[in-house]
């Protein structure tokens, strides 16, 4: 385990820091002052010191004049905000690494993580999957952290590309269960085949079952059971989920005895509570087993703090992966912040990556694409334009009646109920478009 030296004048951050160390069995040697780390420094050879950058008697890094063996000597700054470890970055180089308060053990765990290539991701992961120290953030660690108390079901909300995966991990390492975590994708289970998958079968109960599975409740037994698009289930196969919800048993298909489950269950839609109460794709009691627990993920537009962080986290990897160096320019940091990223963080991955293959090979910055947009936000915003200049009353009624038809797959009687219109009216509108 590592040798420490940890400064800091935040008494209450040096006791909890210092407690989280020895629980990781790391030797740790702690100061409230400059001084007394020189003191406790001189002639002393250290792994790791960790230090804040401003203390009340001059600045942390004189610390490190005092050290033994200082260029093996490893350094982590901490810093209360992201926007201040953009900025120290360019003052003291990329071989520092940085922590960004509060600290949990979680992220003191990544600072120590090496991999086969010795290279150190340095951005903090909470629970050892999430990036971000925005406030929509903090707040969705803050859940995840209440949550992880009990054994609740979780229902994740969020647009497509927020990392609702990523999140439902994150549950399960939180949780520390003695399971595993099983991922599975609603939308893709064929209706034939979807209890089998679920809840598994016996040999020979239908044709092509030529051995006994175990299903995927099973296989998450005492850990974590993630099921994504959660409503693209079939209605008619939903009451099979809710009794094992219940019971706490399944039993296989073929089966004349159940097993008893034990897990959490994780799920995850990008429609609103709104979309699902009103298109009728989730059973009320089912939504009510499913979300004990609902979670809103926010969208990368809300948290813009967050993508200095996600790029540089990105960055690092593709960096390790392909044994590289590239580096972003500052200009590009700040354009790819000025973007509102529909396709949010898997939109922002995709971009980082292409513009690290892209990367000029004499500097080793990024190149990013003139046009950042996406083929599939060109497609929304023509599809929704919404109200610009020049168009027309008639033109945004219509808009409107036809995207609200085409939310509701053509049903026009729930659009003129959500229209507020009568269905005679609706349909003479339609008859109307129907003859220009």
């Amino acid at each position: 385990m590592a040798q420490i030296l940890l400064v800091d004048d935040d008494l209450g951050f040096l006791e909890a820091t210092t407690e989280l160390l020895e629980l990781l069995e790391h030797t740790v040697v702690s100061a409230s002052t400059v001084a007394q780390a020189q003191q406790a420094a001189a002639g002393r050879s250290f792994d790791h010191v960790i230090l804040d950058l401003i203390m009340p008697d001059g600045s942390g890094l004189h610390v490190l004049d005092s050290i033994k063996n200082r260029d093996q000597t490893s350094v982590t700054l901490v810093t209360g905000h992201p926007s201040v470890k953009s900025i120290v970055k360019d003052l003291y180089g990329p071989n520092i690494s940085y922590l960004i308060k509060p600290i949990d053990l979680a992220q003191l765990q990544s600072l120590f993580a090496t991999d086969d290539s010795d290279h150190e991701l340095d951005t903090a992961l909470h629970f050892g999957h999430l990036v971000g120290e925005s406030a929509p953030m903090q707040k969705l660690y803050q859940m995840i952290e209440r949550v992880s108390k009990t054994q609740a079901n979780v229902l994740l909300m969020g647009e497509s590309g927020v990392g609702k995966e990523v999140v439902a991990s994150a549950i399960h390492a939180a949780t520390n269960p003695k399971g595993g975590f099983v991922p599975a994708n609603c939308g893709a289970f064929t209706r034939d085949l979807i209890s089998s998958e679920l809840f598994g079968h016996e040999k020979g109960a239908f044709t092509g079952a030529t051995h006994r599975k175990a299903g995927l409740f099973e296989l998450a037994d005492k850990g974590t059971l993630f099921l994504d698009e959660i409503t693209e289930m079939p209605i008619d196969q939903q009451p099979n989920l809710l009794r094992v919800l219940e019971t706490h048993k399944v039993t296989r298909l073929g089966a004349t005895s159940s097993i008893d489950v034990d897990c959490r269950v994780v799920s995850a839609t990008n429609r609103s509570e709104m979309d699902i109460a009103e298109q009728g794709c989730l059973r009320e009691d089912l939504y009510f087993r499913l979300a004990v627990f609902p979670v809103h993920i926010p969208p990368l537009r809300q948290r813009v703090d967050d993508i200095p962080l996600l790029i540089e986290y990105f960055l690092a990897a593709f960096n390790r992966q392909y044994k590289a160096s590239a580096k972003i320019d500052p200009k590009d940091m700040a354009r790819l912040q000025a973007y509102d990223w529909p396709g949010n963080i898997r939109e922002l991955r995709h971009a980082v990556h292409r513009a690290f293959i892209m990367a000029d090979p004499d500097t080793q910055l990024l190149v990013l694409p003139d046009d950042l947009s996406s083929p599939f936000s060109k497609v929304g915003d023509q599809k929704h334009a919404g109200i610009t200049v020049g168009k027309t009353v008639e033109d945004v009624e219509r808009e409107l009646i036809e995207s609200t038809l085409e939310h509701l797959d053509g049903d026009k009687k729930k659009a003129a109920e959500m229209l507020g219109v009568s269905l005679k009216t609706l349909y003479n509108r339609l008859n109307s478009y129907a003859e220009e």
